[in-house]
């Protein structure tokens, strides 16, 4: 016999601690715009094990950009990142991993020459939001990356093998980050409508590669309505 348990709507639902992020002060003036690289190089250098950790991940540093990181500027290439005293540093991490990581406080990271301070963390715990996108998701190199339907059945493909169901799904213009062997092109992509444990499971997860890159790892996001009206009005 087979007996399923209705759903206990009543029950709150408890974030797990298993993945977190882990946020740190910095002490930074600017970066280049396009830092994926040398930030990920200059924290790859300063914790080894960082690479043998499959759910680790770098996220890049945001300033004020407009549309909450989701438009960026025309040429990421030769543009400086200005930072405030609020801007901080993100490590995606499984939590046995907080502790090494938190030995980052106090030092300071050369990144292509501009001084970052590290300053001290606080561990985070993943947002039950039902809106969920990551800035960058690496386009494979036998997909064209103005192939936007080929991206997204990739994608699709990914979600479905972690047991996410596809119900909105925003995808924004590719871009290119700079690499030493080559751009790394990758696209937005925003999801709406999770459930709450598929929000998690999204944020533990994430997908594509170059997690240190900052790419495929998700963040809550106000909502995918307000992205889609500022996106129609651009192209309109």
């Amino acid at each position: 016999m087979f007996w399923e348990e209705e759903k206990d709507e009543n029950t709150p639902f408890v974030v797990p601690d298993d993945v977190v992020d882990l946020v740190y002060s910095i002490k930074c003036k600017c970066l280049p715009l396009d830092h994926a690289y040398s930030f990920s190089s200059a924290l790859r250098a300063a914790l080894p094990w960082i690479d043998g950790e499959a759910r680790a991940g770098i996220h890049l540093i945001h300033g004020a950009e407009s549309g909450n990181g989701w438009m960026r500027p025309e040429d990421p290439s030769s543009e400086l990142l200005h930072l405030s005293k609020r801007a901080r540093m993100t490590l995606r991490l499984p939590k046995h991993r907080v502790e090494a990581a938190q030995t980052l406080t106090g030092q300071t990271l050369d990144v292509d020459g501009y001084t970052l301070e590290v300053g001290r963390s606080k561990v985070k715990l993943f947002s039950t939001l039902s809106t969920q996108f990551a800035r960058y998701v690496v386009i494979p190199e036998n997909v064209s990356h103005d192939d936007e339907a080929a991206f997204v059945e990739l994608a699709v493909a990914q979600f479905k093998a972690l047991n996410i169901k596809v119900r909105k799904l925003l995808c924004g213009r590719a871009h290119a980050l700079q690499h030493p062997d080559g751009n790394l092109y990758t696209r937005s992509i925003m999801l709406a409508d999770l459930e709450v444990e598929e929000a998690i499971t999204l944020q533990q997860e994430g997908i594509g590669a170059h997690r240190t890159m900052g790419c495929g790892l998700f963040l809550p996001h106000k909502g995918i309505k307000a992205v889609h009206q500022m996106t129609a009005d651009k192209n309109s």
